[in-house]
């Protein structure tokens, strides 16, 4: 059958497609952008029919209604993969929760563990052979679809069509389709760079050497890397990471970004999602350099690796004095999620001529406007460790670099202390005495 006439057959009003959920169903939602607003509010708007629905979603952009009407989770249970600072709220509230993960595992966790009987996705408007463009949220969409008993699209003019493999899914897999709002895309505004930010960039950038293929991470950090990296002297940069950036645009723009020297994807920026500016939007769409493919071919360590000169860049919060570096939880409060850091950690680490870079401010100012040191003898009780200390490499703060590969536990606590803020660097030194963290010799 045409294509054209399929769709006529599966598109539906909202109303309809979220009548297609029944009690006990788990309902995908998808990641960041490609989460439908339209039908989550549809959704909550039913849910005196429901009963015991599970929605998993990823990185909210905007309030879930699913949530907000149904505070009591009566009707709905909230799953989430990664938060954002609204997702944060909510589990703070009791009103979602957290599912642990190593990001580039997503596609198998979903293929091999998960049941999906509704899957919902925002996508580009249907091409004329029959196929809608996940667009600028690649991660483990295929893998949804494969497993879903019950596909739904919400077509958007403005999602860009993005290049890539595993991609899109086909009008004869879908369901149900909906017209969306066309409402533009969230954009996220690129944080703003530090005196701090600029000063552990300075650090950075002299190691990263010509044909050198990034992984950057999001803040005022990579930022500044960014950004000083689009001043350089340094060329033929090369990008495998799993989150497009803005100033990846600014690094292409400057002639910095050729990746002639990648071993896989030659020539290719390859990402699996994208979240940032419309610029960026705009310049991703239907753009043959930029490549967007499954989580599991950015985020596995084997993939990262089969490049030389992997270059990893990302924040955390807080790193103990035997290294052990936490980047998603403060206590038993969680904050984001494990995310692809570790596996970007390992994948540069096992790269040929690869580094790993931590970045971190040496403090924090609380609520109550006292300093904090980032840098501490042992992490709190609850707070997860996202990079374990035999894997970090490179440690950065605004007073300096240090590489922990190889040191001792004595070593590497003298090492972090050396990057702390000045005025705690007695008091950690006392602490790793005390603590026995570090040896005899140093008392």
């Amino acid at each position: 059958m045409p294509v054209q006439k399929l769709l006529e057959e599966k598109t539906m009003s909202v109303s309809e497609a979220v009548a297609l959920v029944k009690s006990g169903d788990t309902v995908d939602y998808g990641f960041g952008l490609t989460q439908s607003t339209i039908f989550d509010t549809e959704l909550a708007s039913q849910k005196d029919r429901l009963r015991d629905v599970i929605v998993r979603g990823t990185l909210s952009t905007a309030a879930r209604q699913v949530i907000e009407n149904d505070p009591n989770q009566a009707h709905f249970e909230y799953q989430n993969w990664h938060f954002s600072g609204y997702d944060r709220k909510k589990s703070e509230q009791g009103m979602m929760s957290y599912i642990p993960f190593n990001f580039g595992e997503g596609p198998g966790i979903y293929r091999e563990y998960l049941k999906s009987d509704v899957l919902v996705l925002r996508t580009s408007q249907m091409d004329q052979h029959g196929y809608f463009n996940f667009g600028i949220s690649n991660t483990f969409a295929r893998a949804c679809c494969d497993i879903a008993k019950k596909i739904v699209i919400e077509v958007s003019d403005a999602m860009p069509t993005c290049y890539g493999n595993q991609n899109s899914v086909h009008i004869t897999e879908v369901d149900a389709v909906f017209q969306g709002d066309n409402a533009p895309l969230f954009e996220l505004p690129s944080a703003p760079i530090s005196d701090v930010d600029r000063k552990v960039a300075d650090y950075i950038v002299p190691l990263i050497e010509d044909r050198s293929c990034l992984q950057i991470g999001i803040g005022g950090m990579p930022n500044a890397v960014c950004s000083a990296l689009a001043d350089s002297d340094i060329k033929d940069l090369g990008i495998h990471t799993e989150m497009f950036v803005d100033g990846m645009v600014d690094l292409v723009e400057k002639g910095k970004v050729t990746g002639e020297y990648k071993q896989t994807f030659k020539g290719e920026i390859v990402y699996t999602f994208a979240l940032g500016s419309k610029r960026m939007y705009d310049f991703i769409h239907k753009n043959e350099m930029c490549v967007s493919i499954p989580v599991d071919e950015t985020n596995l360590p084997n993939k990262i690796a089969a490049n030389d000169k992997v270059v990893s860049i990302n924040n955390c919060l807080q790193i103990d004095l035997s290294g052990q570096v936490a980047s998603e939880s403060s206590a038993y409060r969680q904050i984001s999620g494990t995310g692809g850091q570790l596996q970007f950690v390992r994948g540069a680490v096992a790269s040929k001529g690869g580094k790993s870079f931590m970045c971190l401010s040496s403090r924090f100012i609380d609520k109550e406007g006292q300093p904090h040191s980032r840098i501490v003898p042992g992490l709190e009780e609850g707070t997860v460790v996202t990079t374990p200390r035999s894997d970090t490499m490179y440690v950065v703060t605004e007073y300096g670099i240090v590489n922990l590969k190889g040191k001792s536990i004595t070593e590497r606590a003298l090492a972090l202390i050396s990057v702390a803020h000045p005025e705690d660097r007695d008091r950690l030194l006392q602490q790793a005495r005390d603590l026995r963290i570090i040896s005899r010799k140093y008392d």
